[in-house]
């Protein structure tokens, strides 16, 4: 409970707020302010506490320049059974940072040096401006100016925000010279920006199933197309029921899954026009976004979640959203499920790897072992003695309906995926194994490309045999 390079204390709320909210944000690794918290760790306490949070937003939102709208954010927490301010302050892209009274001079600039918030000398303003990221794509003109933001305005309707007339320069979507930026480009109806979500057969990137592109829309409708492929369709749930409990595993931890997607989403680097991409493999999930992370100190930051925010704009519209909890804390979520391992850094992209629950494939054969013994032996119960080499027996006993209708589709060849939209079954491998499996095995049907089972131009026709088998069994 001291004070350090990025912790700072206050009894109370100060006229000297600012001047270490500034520190931090020209500082590297950005810090925290606790309102409420003495210098010695004693732990006072405040008052009022949400409409001191207010009034904290709105200083720093007025008195400082740059703009530090989405590279901070003012928390409630409870200590010692009082309540006290955090105020949690990225390092700013945008350096450097002053008050906006004095200007950037050495009576505005400040910087963290130990324990303690510094003047800035003019020899040091001078070398951070010159340094001032260029490419941030709120600098960026965008491709087109005829942008419009309905599908924004309606997100934030249903935040229960209001966009007014001016939310384009609130929102930072304007350049210095007033034109549309490029984060109003990600963020507009219309746009030339898509994410990529490809699927594969096996662990490589040879046999493609799926490729689909996400966008040409707003950001945030782009992100909620892809969560609610990943969450709703690939990270599938897998429960068995025994005599005691339910067990309940998914392929990929939830919360991870959907800190990591957004993260992708939100931190990419699109000044160099790449966008993230998901790849779903037999064994993993990745996701690779544009950006640089050294090793070093900036990756030890990255994970414990102090990493400066690369689009700040972007930032702030999803936290306005409350698809973002706070500065940070992602990372922190992401790792409770997987280890440091999982990120992989090169020289332009990050890596995000999620290993298949081995747990959940464990789960699901079992599940798949208990249904292919009741189907199984249902379906060989109904077929017995129909075929053998050619069709020349009768068929005892009750065709069930869905080998009917999937031979009769397949007199035109038909993909697996439409094989299984007729039968009705949402489980691909239990399809697989209990149904196309017992089709193929009887020699009703054959695949178009028999020497690659995987092929994603894959096809299965109607034998000879099943064509007769159907003459025999009209219904």
């Amino acid at each position: 409970m001291t004070e350090n390079n990025r912790i700072e204390y206050k009894r109370e709320l100060t006229d000297r707020l600012e001047k270490e909210v500034i520190a931090f944000l020209n500082y590297h690794d950005g810090g925290i302010i606790y309102i409420g918290i003495d210098k010695y760790g004693a732990v006072y306490g405040v008052s009022e506490c949400d409409a001191l949070q207010l009034v904290i937003m709105d200083r720093l939102k007025n008195n400082i320049q740059p703009s530090c709208l989405g590279l901070f954010d003012v928390i409630h927490e409870t200590r010692e059974g009082k309540d006290i301010i955090k105020i949690i302050v990225a390092s700013g892209t945008e350096k450097p940072y002053y008050l906006r009274r004095f200007g950037m001079s050495e009576k505005g600039c400040f910087i963290r040096i130990g324990s303690a918030s510094e003047p800035m000398t003019q020899r040091m303003i001078e070398e951070l401006f010159a340094r001032r990221t260029r490419n941030s794509i709120a600098r960026i003109r965008s491709l087109r100016q005829d942008l419009t933001f309905e599908q924004l305005k309606i997100y934030y309707q249903e935040a229960g925000l209001t966009l007014g007339d001016k939310f384009a320069a609130n929102l930072e979507l304007l350049t210095e010279d007033g034109v549309y930026n490029y984060a109003g480009y990600l963020l507009a109806d219309q746009n030339g920006n898509s994410v990529q979500v490809a699927k594969y057969a096996g662990t490589d990137r040879v046999d493609l199933l799926e490729s689909k592109d996400y966008g040409f829309c707003c950001l945030v409708k782009t992100c909620k197309q892809i969560l609610d492929r990943l969450e709703g369709v690939e990270n599938r749930v897998i429960n068995k029921i025994t005599p005691r409990e339910r067990i309940s595993r998914s392929l990929w931890d939830k919360v991870a899954l959907r800190e990591a997607v957004i993260n992708a989403i939100i931190h990419n680097d699109y000044s160099t026009e790449l966008v993230p991409k998901f790849e779903i493999f037999a064994d993993r999930l990745e996701i690779t976004s544009a950006g640089t992370v050294h090793p070093g100190s900036e990756q030890d930051d990255f994970f414990a979640g102090y990493s400066m925010p690369r689009n700040k704009t972007l930032m702030r519209v999803f936290k306005d959203l409350a698809m973002v909890e706070y500065l940070g804390s992602g990372m922190p979520r992401i790792l409770k499920a997987y280890p440091r391992e999982a990120y992989t850094f090169s020289t332009h992209f990050i890596r995000t790897t999620f290993p298949v629950s081995p747990e959940a494939l464990a789960l699901e054969k079992d599940v798949m072992k208990a249904e292919a013994k009741t189907s199984g032996a249902q379906s060989k119960g109904l077929v017995t003695g129909q075929v053998t080499g050619q069709v020349t027996g009768q068929v005892t006993g009750q065709v069930e309906r869905w080998m009917y209708d999937v031979l009769t589709a397949c007199i035109d060849p038909k993909k697996s995926m439409e094989i299984q939209e007729i039968i009705g079954i949402k489980h691909r491998e239990t399809f697989q194994r209990n149904y196309l499996d017992l089709l193929l095995e009887q020699g009703l049907l054959v695949r178009t490309i028999p020497d690659k089972p995987q092929s994603r131009f894959q096809r299965y026709k109607t034998t000879a045999q099943g064509q007769t088998f159907l003459k025999q069994n009209r219904q």
